[in-house]
């Protein structure tokens, strides 16, 4: 399965945001995550259309996360960037050829389709099982307990050299 590198910055901003005291201008992430500002602010609109992020306007404008992180999941943010579509979409192959089965006798999803289901659910699972919660102590854990605090005061701390 592919997702597109939408996902990663999207995760990477719930992340950070949970360090903000205040709202983050989208050019502020893009800076921070090396990554031009009209990419960022599609990802972050993406995050803001399902309410996981929201956008105030203004001086200090910028993006707050709008949930505790320990309520927004993985697959909130996959949804949110990626749609909900499954990964795997049956086109009936087996209607088709010299050996069709008659669409009468297709009365359940066939076996191709009942795996690829049954790994999109597991799949889908396991992103609903991780929070960014999980991810701010995984970074917490890998970078020590100042590496967030530090990233939310350079983000809060306008532009200029730091």
């Amino acid at each position: 399965m592919k997702l597109s590198g939408g996902v990663e910055w999207a995760l990477h901003c719930c992340v950070v945001l949970t360090a903000a005291s205040e709202p983050v201008p989208a050019a502020r992430l893009a800076e921070l995550h090396d990554v031009s500002p009209s990419y960022m602010a599609k990802q972050l609109q993406a995050l803001s259309r399902a309410g996981l992020v929201r956008s105030t306007q203004g001086k200090t404008g910028g993006y707050v996360i709008t949930r505790d992180a320990g309520e927004i999941t993985l697959l909130d943010v996959v949804q949110a960037v990626e749609g909900a579509s499954p990964a795997f979409v049956c086109t009936e192959i087996r209607q088709r050829g010299p050996f069709a089965t008659p669409a009468e006798q297709c009365t359940k999803p066939c076996p191709v389709a009942r795996a690829m289901g049954t790994a999109d659910a597991a799949w889908r699972a396991a992103l609903a099982g991780i929070t960014i919660a999980d991810l701010v102590a995984s970074v917490e854990s890998d970078s020590g307990p100042e590496a967030l605090p530090g990233i939310g005061s350079w983000l809060t701390a306008g532009p200029g050299p730091h």
